[in-house]
């Protein structure tokens, strides 16, 4: 305001000054035009008070013209900062301040509403990113390969999974057309189609084999689907790949079993039927005949319950219902105890028994009830598939390089075939030229690998030679984990 006080002091100074001078001139100025004549005087004259007016206007403008570069400073970080400007100016520069406050506090205004619009954005831009990171972080978790592409065809997202199955960089993949990153023709080109197609929800199921890095065939379960945009149309393709090559496998595995065991049990229950009617019809006319068909009724009946029950057996460990009773079970008295029990059928066939092993300790933690199981599996099968005078020895020992016990059942038998020893231990698996020598169930061994690495966490395994005999091994941790337990 000062400012504004002293151009206006200048302003009234330089006025009255214009004015005295004229005044102190017009004396002069009257007797020069009095000696001209009439027209000339009154051009004169007009000349003189235009002068003075210019004189004056100019000096008023540099005075505003100050007083504006005064006010400037002032004005303009008010409207930068949103604020509305409140400086006021004099006589002079009234009405020009009064316009630029108009203008600044326009200029407030629209700046103000920029800045919610940006901040805005900014915070949608924000959530936009935390939501993808999200979707991000639950694709990554899934077991499932996903990937996610646009309109365009174009890779908007997709899981390691993905990446690993479909073999492509997934940091460098983004936004790059699935030509260029799917090898698979079929993939690429069922995500084109169903895209094409426009419809958001459409969804197409395909199974579809794919090739894993080691050349091994891998079965999924491909999902293919468009995703819906702000529109009608498809905002892109979200494909899922599921591995189902292990369902198939055990679906398969089950149909087998059904099968296997349909067949198995078919052969004892059709053999006791027919001994029935013939029981019933009357055929069998003497007392010797009866219960000699009896005894066949009671053999057969006793092999369909050992099989059924084997199944449960195995079933159950397979489901993990069976839970052990572990305790400190010495090994060597329960392989004495399956030899004494197993002394009379040898003695039909003429062969010699046997248990080695030292004066040491042979302890481990197992179920006393589950290892005499296996160990007279074992050496039952020895009786079986070893000629007249043969032999059967039972070995303990302690593998102190593993802790654990190992019990070897050798056998001066008929041997495995090399082409059976891989299967050797499969549910209702045998040797089909053994079949004559002695009846089974082809369950036994695998009931006996079941509980030895299933439930003991042990390992088993057997090595033959035909026309040689064949031997059994298994062994058994000294302690069990307690999460088996």
């Amino acid at each position: 305001m000062n400012n504004g006080r002293s151009t206006m002091m200048l302003w009234i100074a330089a006025t009255l000054g214009g004015a005295a001078a004229i005044s102190f001139a017009m004396p002069m100025i009257r007797t020069a035009l009095a000696s001209m004549p009439p027209a000339a005087a009154s051009a004169a004259e007009f000349l003189a008070i235009a002068a003075f007016c210019i004189a004056s206007g100019v000096m008023l403008i540099k005075a505003t013209a100050r007083q504006v570069r005064t006010i400037a400073p002032r004005l303009m970080p008010e409207a930068v900062d949103g604020a509305a400007p409140t400086i006021r100016g004099d006589i002079v520069s009234g009405p020009i301040v009064r316009q630029l406050n108009t203008l600044a506090s326009a200029w407030a205004e629209s700046r103000n509403a920029l800045q919610a619009q940006v901040q805005e954005v900014l915070i949608r831009h924000r959530v936009s990113e935390a939501e993808r990171e999200h979707v991000e972080a639950i694709l990554h978790s899934l077991r499932d390969a996903v990937i996610v592409t646009d309109g365009f065809d174009e890779l908007s997202m997709a899981n390691g999974q993905a990446a690993d199955l479909l073999g492509f960089d997934l940091a460098k993949a983004q936004h790059a057309s699935v030509d260029a990153i799917l090898r698979d023709d079929t993939l690429r080109q069922l995500i084109k189609e169903v895209r094409s197609s426009a419809v958001a929800g459409k969804e197409r199921r395909v199974e579809h084999i794919f090739q894993d890095n080691q050349g091994r065939a891998h079965s999924f379960d491909v999902t293919v689907a468009c995703l819906p945009d702000s529109g009608t149309e498809s905002g892109g393709v979200v494909t899922i790949m599921r591995d189902v090559t292990r369902d198939k496998e055990i679906s398969q595995m089950k149909n087998d079993f059904v099968s296997q065991a349909s067949h198995e049990l078919r052969t004892p229950l059709a053999s006791i039927r027919a001994y029935v009617e013939m029981l019933t019809e009357g055929e069998a006319t003497d007392e010797e005949s009866r219960q000699e068909f009896y005894s066949i009724i009671r053999t057969e009946t006793d092999r369909v319950a050992r099989m059924v029950d084997n199944m449960l057996n195995i079933s159950r460990i397979e489901a993990g219902i069976v839970k052990a009773e572990y305790t400190d079970v010495n090994f060597a008295e329960v392989s004495r105890e399956v030899v004494d029990m197993l002394t009379l059928q040898a003695q039909e066939k003429s062969i010699k028994l046997a248990v080695k092993c030292g004066p040491l300790v042979y302890n481990a933690a197992a179920d006393r009830d589950m290892m005499t199981q296996v160990v007279m599996n074992l050496v039952s099968n020895g009786i079986k598939y070893t000629p007249d005078g043969g032999r059967v020895t039972v070995t303990i020992d302690n593998d102190d390089a593993t802790r654990s016990v190992m019990v070897t059942v050798a056998d001066t038998g008929l041997g495995v075939p090399p082409d059976a020893l891989d299967k050797i231990f499969d549910k209702f698996f045998r040797i089909e030229n053994y079949k004559r020598v002695a009846k089974g169930t082809g369950l036994g061994l695998n009931l006996v690998r079941h509980i030895v690495e299933t439930v003991h966490s042990g390992k088993i395994g057997v090595t033959s030679e035909v026309g040689m005999g064949s031997k059994f091994w298994f062994t058994i941790p000294y302690e069990q984990d307690d999460s088996i337990a």
